[in-house]
């Protein structure tokens, strides 16, 4: 994956530095989804005009904040401004280690903010049930039991993307799910999901190679990818919104599923510990976000209290 300059007669120099920096990734644990998207923002960082060819010694905050300044110029959304410079500060955090460098010039920089406190989008119950019915197609069962794991157990996209055979039980009735920070946690499995799951399983592809583990099989005979989940995803919303005006569709994803699973948990009185276990958050304070209430809720809730004025309205 070598990148040239715009001449292409010289070779990019920093070659060394970035086979250092996947190796680094790769022993600290980090999924390949995260390797490639930290991979190339580096590369961008690198090849950006402000620090061209430039040595790491010379680079300063200044040249990080060019570049993330000239990704927002491009419209880029606050959550991709803060990745890209997260890869860049995780770069030099690793040659820093590796003793191939003596500063992060991305260190102190602050975050772009996010909405924060903006409520998630999510699917109640009702919505949820019609999603599935618009799942459609050869490999239907299979991709019914990804929204399924998503929906009603949580599971991140790259959480399903990493699922092998043996992450089953069906004794038991659990699944093992490799997280972030390669944590491990046991899930339930639901009756109903554990009857298409089961039948999944009947149903999977082979996989042109011995020895594949993985739950999910593409048709191309490998292990599906977090693109082609999210992809079957798409699909599957634009199927469920068809009926609507284009511009009246909410912004669905696989990822709305996840947060479907933690408000629908909320809602019917589940603590917020045992929510961020099934979620996986190392932090409760993650888990916050999806204590968002609708504004029906509100109303209902106003409309309880016994308001007493000190004074007769006119």
């Amino acid at each position: 994956m070598t990148i040239y300059n715009d001449s292409e007669e010289e070779d990019f120099i920093y070659d060394e530095e970035i086979e250092a920096f996947t190796d680094w990734m790769k022993d600290a644990g980090y999924t390949r989804y995260t390797q490639k998207s930290y991979l190339s923002d580096v590369y961008e960082f690198l090849n950006s005009h402000a620090i061209r060819n430039k040595p790491l010694d010379e680079m300063k905050k200044r040249h990080v904040l060019s570049f993330l300044s000239s990704a927002r110029t491009r419209g880029v959304s606050d959550s991709t401004r803060n990745r890209k410079h997260a890869a860049v500060s995780c770069f030099f955090k690793a040659l820093i280690e590796l003793e191939m460098a003596e500063h992060n010039p991305a260190f102190g920089i602050k975050k772009a903010k996010t909405e924060h406190n903006k409520a998630p989008v999510y699917l109640d119950e009702i919505k949820i049930t019609e999603f599935m019915q618009s799942v459609e197609g050869k490999y239907r069962t299979r991709n019914l039991t990804i929204f399924l794991f998503m929906a009603y157990m949580g599971l991140r996209v790259g959480e399903v993307h990493g699922l092998n055979l043996n992450d089953y039980n069906p004794e038991r009735g659990t699944l093992q799910v490799l997280g972030k920070g390669r944590k491990w946690r046991t899930l339930p499995v639901p009756n109903a999901v554990a009857t298409i799951l089961n039948q999944a399983i009947e149903e999977r592809l082979s996989p042109w190679r011995d020895g594949e583990t993985a739950l999910f099989i593409s048709q191309k005979g490998t292990r599906l990818s977090i693109r082609n989940i999210q992809q079957i995803a798409t699909d599957t919303f634009d199927r469920f919104q068809s009926h609507i005006e284009p511009e009246q569709r909410l912004p669905y994803s696989s990822h709305k599923l996840r947060h479907s699973f933690a408000t629908m948990l909320l809602r019917q009185g589940t603590d917020l510990r045992t929510v961020q276990e099934l979620l996986g958050h190392s932090s409760i304070q993650t888990t916050t976000i999806y204590t968002h209430v609708s504004n029906r809720e509100k109303e209902e809730a106003i409309s309880k209290l016994d308001v007493q004025l000190p004074f007769e309205i006119k």
